[in-house]
């Protein structure tokens, strides 16, 4: 049967009525949340990043960044990898198997001057951070002639550091015997052994322990040199050709990182976890590291 306007109106009047129940109850809550969402999270770009030397607390405004989620804030799913030694970072950065990386300038420096397509794009670190420890039967440096010296690897920041101090000294390279043998905290075991290492060059935050281990701390390594390039950014050229907002977007995190450390002394009871968790030390020696670091950054 025919249904008269009013009836009709009636029947269009109640299915509007509870489209616009269902969707104030069910729909604009679902809108509000999903517009309370940085937009980032739905378009982060993956940076991947390797960092030389990752049990030190020189990475302290790549781990600070990474954790307090400052990446993400500029739109970057950053992947931190650890790769040991300057020469073997080098090599996956050529290799392209990595966006970016952070290095001792020694190694791009000489990768570059080889012909690689690589590009020094920013300084994170422009002062030596290493202390020399020796045995405790070695307390001067013409002690250390004929000894065996453990760095990372050749053509990194540790054979340069080295030889610079040899230099200082006025012995000559060959008057020590330099061997490949790790990171700091194997390097330290091995001066440990009998037969084992004699010397080595260790950061900062770790010659407490090797104080605590009997080893004799021979020399502060800022001191020959003012201000060396200690830490560089580098990448290859095509990235920063194809992927220049990417790569924009991860010095924005970092500097953010960079101005927290130096100028947010009330986050330190966050920071020092974060320090803790990633280098994997107890908290005292956290703290001490973040006191000794937190403030000689380049910015």
């Amino acid at each position: 049967p025919l249904r008269s306007s009013n009836a009709i109106d009636k029947l269009f009047t109640g299915k509007l009525y509870g489209a616009m129940h269902t969707f104030f109850t069910l729909g604009l809550p679902i809108l509000l949340i999903i517009q309370s969402v940085p937009s980032t999270i739905f378009a982060l770009e993956r940076h991947i990043h390797a960092r030389a030397g990752g049990s030190s607390a020189q990475q302290l405004p790549l781990i600070v960044a990474k954790d307090l989620g400052l990446f993400e804030k500029y739109g970057l799913n950053l992947d931190l990898l650890e790769i040991r030694g300057g020469s073997l970072l080098m090599q996956a950065r050529i290799g392209q198997s990595v966006n970016s990386a952070d290095v001792g300038a020694q190694a791009p420096i000489r990768a570059i001057l080889s012909g690689a397509n690589v590009v020094i794009t920013g300084g994170l670190l422009n002062k030596t951070l290493y202390k020399f420890v020796t045995r405790k039967e070695i307390r001067k440096p013409s002690d250390l002639r004929g000894k065996k010296i453990g760095i990372v690897n050749f053509g990194g920041a540790n054979e340069f550091n080295i030889l610079m101090a040899l230099k200082a000294w006025g012995m000559p390279p060959d008057s020590v015997k330099l061997l490949p043998s790790g990171g700091s905290l194997a390097r330290l075991a091995a001066m440990e052994v009998e037969g084992g290492l004699d010397a080595t060059i260790i950061p900062y935050g770790e010659a407490a322990m090797a104080a605590k281990k009997g080893f004799n701390v021979l020399a502060d390594l800022s001191e020959p040199m003012e201000e060396p390039p200690e830490k560089v950014f580098i990448a290859d050229r095509s990235f920063m050709a194809k992927k220049r907002d990417n790569a924009k977007r991860f010095f924005q995190g970092v500097s953010e990182s960079i101005y927290i450390l130096r100028n947010q002394p009330e986050l330190k009871g966050k920071i020092v976890p974060i320090i803790g968790k990633w280098l994997r030390i107890p908290a005292k020696l956290a703290e001490e590291a973040y006191d000794v670091h937190h403030k000689i950054f380049a910015f």
